[in-house]
């Protein structure tokens, strides 16, 4: 039985959740992911493999990085190249005109997400309410963009790389910073270059997965449960306490009262992630998440 992270590099064409099925079907185990990518976008999408599913809930705030192709002058319902050109412009920035806006979309700024978006109205994707030509009303929100540089310019085309929060539509950033050089544009590419822990050097594609499945080497490439957690502070507990914790029993160590909130919780003995416990300020550790043997 597998248990653990698979990062994978999305191809074009398919969704978050194909992917995700796909790699279900390889490996024949039960999957999830962190962090939809659009399915024209490619790169980093974390898969948690069986057990991994539990903690899904800790890694889904981690920031990301991109590499992304912008063209200008032209527009596309969707934002990005999966769209219909609805509007053109003769106004092409030039690399000067790029750099010199920059500054204005770096730090903390509202984005209004695209109409063709993953995010529920009243329980529908806003893409499928947009494929019917009715206008998606949707709230802006504060995302943050911690880097945006540009890699290179030529003719009408742009290649950035930006590091960003989660929430953070590339599309939507693109489109922002057209118009305030007053002009259009769409996403040619977008790759997803990391995702908090997982990144695209140490990442598999689908096809790589099926042929390795039956292999030693597919056991290499899964990384431990508890991998992506290692930004939650560690304790490590003996045997009989970690056995009380998984039964939801709550334990009480003098030495934990230097600790509080989330902790990764590990069997002393044997050097094993049991799960993810919350310290109280009183030194009461109660399970939050815990593996089951």
């Amino acid at each position: 039985m597998l248990d653990g992270w698979l990062c994978l590099d999305k191809p074009a064409g398919i969704s978050s959740n194909f992917a995700m099925t796909k790699v279900r079907h390889i490996v024949k185990e039960k999957t999830g992911y962190v962090g939809t990518l659009d399915p024209f976008a490619t790169g980093v999408l974390p898969i948690a493999i069986g057990k991994a599913r539990k903690f899904i809930q800790f890694i889904e705030n981690n920031e990301k990085a991109y590499e992304f192709i912008v063209v200008y002058g032209e527009e596309t319902n969707t934002l990005d190249n999966t769209g219909i050109i609805i509007n053109r412009s003769d106004n092409i920035p030039t690399e000067k005109n790029i750099i010199q806006i920059i500054p204005k979309f770096l730090g903390k700024i509202k984005q209004t997400p695209p109409q063709f978006s993953a995010i529920k109205i009243n329980g529908q994707r806003a893409y499928n309410i947009a494929r019917q030509s009715k206008t998606v009303n949707l709230h802006s929100r504060e995302v943050i963009i911690f880097n945006l540089e540009l890699i290179s310019f030529s003719s009408k085309e742009a290649k950035f790389f930006i590091r960003c929060s989660k929430g953070t539509y590339i599309r939507a950033l693109a489109d922002d910073m057209a118009k305030s050089m007053g002009t259009l544009c769409y996403v040619k590419e977008l790759k997803r270059i990391s995702s908090g822990f997982f990144q695209l050097k140490n990442s598999i594609t689908l096809e790589k997965l099926s042929k390795i499945v039956d292999t030693k080497e597919l056991v290499n490439i899964i990384l431990p449960i508890e991998s992506p957690l290692d930004d939650i502070p560690a304790l490590y507990l003996e045997s009989n306490y970690c056995t009380k914790l998984r039964n939801g029993l709550a334990i009480a160590l003098d030495s934990a009262v230097i600790l509080s909130g989330n902790i990764r919780v590990f069997d002393k003995e044997r050097q094993k992630f049991k799960g993810i416990c919350r310290i109280s300020e009183n030194g009461k550790i109660t399970a939050v998440k815990m593996c089951i043997d």
